[in-house]
Parts: C-alpha cells; structure tokens; sequence
C-alpha cells in the first residue's frame, strides 16, 4: 500500500519513519517546510513527495497537521482523492475537524474517519520525530455510521504494525471533553506554573517535580492557541474546577488549617489510586 502523509512534523515525521521502520508500505509526504522534506527524503522517511499527481495512487491519506488547515487541505484536494481511499485526519480535536470533513468524505465517495495518536514529546518538528514514537501508545479513532468493519480492520492492522498497543473507541463529543482534561488542561497548567518568578531562581532546588510540571511548557503556542479555542466549552469548564480546588489548597493554607489541608491531600491521593495509570 501506498500511504500518503500530509505533514512531516513531530507527529507526521513519526508516522513516516514508523512505516519505513516497520511495514513494506511505500510513503509520500509533504511539508511546507522544504528543508524538512529534504530531511526526509535523504533519511528515507519518505520514498518521494506527495503532489497531486501521484495523490491518486495513495490507498492511506493520513493529515498531521493543524485543524484548520486540515480542513482547507481536503477541501483543496478532496477530488484527487481516489473512491476507495482511507482518509485518517490526526488532528489534536475532533468536533470541528469531523463536523468539516464527514461531508466531504460522502460527497467524494471515500472513507474517512478521525484519529488522534495518543503520543508526543515536549518538542515539535520533523527533527523530533522517531520511529518509536507510537511504540505502546493508544491511537483513537471515531468511527460513525458509514465506518464499516474492513476499514476499521485495515486501520487496526496498520497502526498496530507500525507499534500501536491498540485502538481506542470514541466519537468526537466524548474526544474532545475527555482530551480537554487529560492533554489540554495539563499544557495550561504547565504553562501558568512556569511564570513564577521563582522559575528564573530556581537552579539547585529542582528536581524530578518541577521537571514534570513545565515539560510541557515548551509547547508550540500557535498549535496550541488553535486547539484550545477549537475546544474552548471543555477546556474552561476543566480549568473552573481546577481553580476552585486550588482556592481550597489556598484557603487551607491561610487559615494554617492543618486538618482541612491533610484532608484534601488525601482526597488527591486517593483520587489519583483510583484513577489508576502513570
């Protein structure tokens, strides 16, 4: 199969050395960034670019980069694509991106479906791409009524192949609330919390708890801007409850309350033990 991707940053950069490292696939890819696509191509990342000519001969369409151009991608090239096609978008939301693209799919008469590779690091770009990115992670997918079985089939098979653990069910509305807590609110955290002062004066007195909480505070704040808003009901609904927590830590404090504090630290913790995971 030939397996076309659009984007070759952190998340379509692995995708690319993914399949190379592990399947027989042949793969065309394209960036905006030319130095990229130099990149990989002499890294073999990719067999040749994607064009609109050779678009036709791709059975796999995979779109890693941003929501809105996403969009405007298969709008642009939704007639290039062929019948039998699948079209996996891999984009960090999915009501606006599936709201856009399931008509286009119909209309055209090929496959799509959402997805979203439950994998990342805190740097972004195709030099930060790996072919061990997905090893063990999940990958999500939003099946709808028109999603037959042999499709999700083909795509458990090749996502699998190329390091998956496995597949994770949702549709776009359950994606979205869940990933506003679980990814969204975590960078916003991140990002307010490393704006203390003491950030700056902090050399000598850090270790593996301050590394953890600002990782992800090198995030690329266009991408970023763009699924926030993209996911704005979810993610200020989650952030209103972190703060209303917070003002309790905070109103404990104050009040050197220590029966109040111990309480609610170990509400955390058992939270947390209940949560399960990492």
């Amino acid at each position: 199969m030939t397996v076309g991707i659009v984007g070759l940053g952190l998340i379509g950069g692995s995708m690319a050395k993914s399949i190379k490292a592990r399947t027989a696939h042949s793969v065309f890819g394209c960036d905006l960034d030319q130095e990229t696509m130099m990149m990989a191509r002499m890294c073999g990342a990719i067999d040749a670019p994607l064009t609109a000519e050779n678009l036709g001969e791709c059975g796999l369409v995979l779109i890693a980069i941003r929501p809105n151009a996403a969009i405007a991608w298969v709008r642009e090239h939704a007639s290039q694509l062929r019948k039998d096609a699948i079209l996996v978008d891999l984009c960090g939301v999915k009501r606006v991106v599936v709201e856009a693209l399931a008509p286009l799919a119909e209309q055209h008469g090929f496959a799509y479906i959402g997805g979203h590779p439950m994998a990342g690091r805190e740097r972004g770009g195709f030099t930060a791409a790996t072919d061990d990115l997905y090893v063990g992670a999940s990958m999500i997918l939003t099946p709808d009524k028109r999603t037959d079985m042999q499709l999700l089939e083909t795509l458990k098979d090749f996502f699998l192949d190329i390091g998956f653990a496995g597949l994770t069910f949702s549709d776009p509305e359950e994606h979205d609330r869940i990933i506003a807590f679980t990814s969204q609110l975590a960078h916003i955290v991140s990002s307010a919390y490393v704006k203390s002062p003491e950030a700056q004066r902090r050399r000598g007195f850090s270790a593996g708890s301050f590394q953890d909480m600002t990782r992800v505070a090198r995030l690329d704040e266009q991408m970023w801007t763009e699924l926030f808003l993209d996911d704005a009901d979810y993610l200020t609904g989650e952030l209103d409850i972190l703060i209303a927590h917070l003002q309790e830590y905070a109103d404990a404090l104050k009040a050197k309350d220590a029966a109040r504090l111990c309480a609610l630290l170990r509400d955390g913790r058992e939270k947390k033990a209940s949560a399960g995971g990492n």
